[in-house]
């Protein structure tokens, strides 16, 4: 399978898990709970495969930037967290820090 599909897909889980996470209140709801565990089961074990094909640094930088964006968008919508423009922009720097360290090649080993 193509790495990056496989990113995504370790992505899109982690969000699920993270997203039960906080539905779980706490691991006190069963079902919540099983779904982060299965959640990040999953994608930790994507991350894994994915790491044999594409750099550390790279893979972990998509992860964690798409990852934040996904779960803030989540909590935003689904939960209904509060955002201030300063919370919204710091989340914003933090994407633009994943994309500078990819275009200044840290991601890639230079």
């Amino acid at each position: 399978m193509n790495p990056y599909l496989m990113l995504i897909f370790a992505i899109v889980l982690e969000v699920i898990g993270t997203s039960a996470l906080r539905a779980s209140a706490g691991f006190s709801k069963l079902l919540p709970s099983l779904v982060v565990a299965l959640g990040y089961g999953g994608a930790f074990y994507l991350i894994s495969k994915v790491l044999t094909a594409l750099p550390l640094g790279l893979t972990y930088a998509i992860w964690s930037g798409v990852g934040t964006a996904l779960t803030a968008l989540i909590g935003w919508f689904y939960f209904r967290d509060a955002f201030s423009s300063l919370a919204l922009l710091g989340i914003a720097l933090i994407i633009a820090g994943v994309v500078v360290l990819n275009l200044g090649g840290a991601a890639h080993g230079k």
